[in-house]
């Protein structure tokens, strides 16, 4: 929280060589008390009473457990804005004060304003090489536990969608050109979200009704078998370390995130299991360059007679991932629409750096950072009797991989802009590639 201040209260001095009498001398009244500032930064103190002062429908026992890690935590200001019902929090730090208030003991008092009972908001939202509006009315803190009733419409480019999360009922539909395919889910599911020691946890149940329909006359006879209708029920986990400074741009830190999801266990005509995970270190060097690395990867396995479905394979390529191939065009093919496979891996090694010569050093010209950038990866379908050997054999094969260099822009904390001019290598036949500049937008790059 950086330096704090804390008040300390004690009497002016009464007697002395310099006031020239006693204090004896004199009939004395009130000692006027002085308010002065203590820097209690790099002191022994300890936090002996907390007060939150400002709460209406929020309820304290909830909130004691976000504090309870007052003791370590760098920000605690921080902590309570991200749980999303305050509009304002304060904190003052003053001595303790009591019959049991010790030496060094501390009084902490955070002062809040909770968040209006119903908010709304009209915005525009760039994803990963999409764009889209968004009609949002929120309800936050319904209960007095942090929860949220929202109803959500947005209109994108590529995807058109409404929801009540609390509820989970939604109605997504998805236009995706490089497989000339259109997918729209009417589905409800059901989330929980927890921590353990140091890692965030999530289960979530899903059952999704899904409508597969070709986007062009020209689809490909693959897609085309693909078309109809299917049910999906399945049960999803995903486990994430995340310990960057930033999500969009970071520095330092460390990520790691593992998804889990079993299909067909409880009803559906889909069943399989699917694996993907996803690993980054951010590491600052010299220069205030930051060296950073990545690396993706998953598995789908069918379970039963049928095969996996084209809404539910892994894709591989484009400005957000294997940069230099054209979005999601890396893979199995079929007359020209991609039909995605189901394992794949891909991994990044990118140096960040100031641009040359700093214009605008501690302003607009630090959102800008040069980008040096080496992707490789693979997507492809395994025989699953083979054995793991062979599956690392071939995922091994035919390696794309492309290198080059490009300016990146920060927006803020929303999502990042990359221009970068890209060579790719290891081009297959079938592969689109996008040779020279690329742009690309979104919230997760590898």
């Amino acid at each position: 929280m950086g330096t704090v201040h804390a008040r300390s209260l004690d009497p002016l001095p009464m007697q002395g060589p310099e006031l020239g009498i006693q204090a004896d001398d004199m009939e004395l009244g009130e000692p006027e008390r002085e308010e002065k500032q203590e820097v209690l930064e790099n002191k022994n103190v300890v936090v002996q009473h907390v007060h939150i002062d400002g709460l209406g429908r929020t309820k304290e026992d909830m909130l004691t457990y976000e504090i309870a890690d007052i003791f370590r935590a760098k920000n605690l200001i921080d902590k309570l804005l991200r749980l999303g019902i305050f509009r304002r929090v304060e904190v003052l730090i003053d001595t303790a004060e009591g019959a049991d208030a010790l030496p060094n003991g501390l009084d902490v008092t955070f002062e809040v304003k909770e968040l209006r009972r119903m908010t709304g908001s009209y915005n525009t939202m760039v994803g990963n090489n999409e764009g889209s509006m968004v009609l949002e009315l929120k309800l936050p803190n319904v209960f007095g536990r942090a929860e949220k009733l929202t109803f959500q419409f947005s209109y994108g480019t590529k995807e058109t969608s409404y929801g009540l999360l609390s509820l989970n009922l939604y109605k997504v539909t998805g236009q995706f050109p490089w497989s000339s395919l259109r997918e729209t889910d009417r589905g409800v599911s059901a989330e929980l979200s927890f921590p353990i020691w140091r890692t965030n946890h999530s289960l979530k149940w899903e059952g999704v009704w899904r409508e597969l329909g070709c986007l062009a006359r020209t689809a490909s006879f693959a897609v085309r078998e693909e078309s109809g209708h299917s049910l999906k029920s399945s049960l999803s986990h995903a486990m994430v370390i995340d310990s960057r400074n930033s999500s969009i741009l970071p520095r330092k830190g460390a990520l790691l995130k593992i998804n889990q999801e079993l299909a067909g266990f409880s009803g559906g005509d889909v069943s399989f299991l699917k694996e993907d995970f996803e690993i980054q270190l951010n590491k600052t060097l010299f220069w205030d360059s930051v060296l950073s690395a990545s690396l993706w990867g998953g598995m789908l396995l069918p379970l039963g007679d049928k095969p996996s479905s084209i809404a539910d394979r892994f894709y591989l390529g484009g400005p957000t991932s294997v940069r230099g191939f054209s979005m999601y065009s890396i893979g199995p093919q079929s007359e020209g629409d991609y039909l995605g496979g189901e394992a794949y891996w891909a991994g990044g090694l990118h140096l960040y750096t100031p641009l040359p010569f700093r214009p605008g050093r501690g302003g607009f010209g630090d959102l800008f950072r040069t980008h040096f950038f080496l992707n490789a990866g693979n997507l492809c379908n395994l025989n699953y009797g083979e054995g793991p050997m062979a599956h690392l054999s071939k995922l091994a094969e035919c390696i794309r991989w492309s290198y080059g260099a490009g300016i990146v822009l920060r927006l803020g904390n929303i999502a990042r802009l990359e221009l970068n001019y890209c060579i790719p290598m290891g081009v297959q036949s079938g592969d689109r590639i996008c040779d020279g500049v690329q742009f690309g937008a979104g919230i997760r790059f590898l």
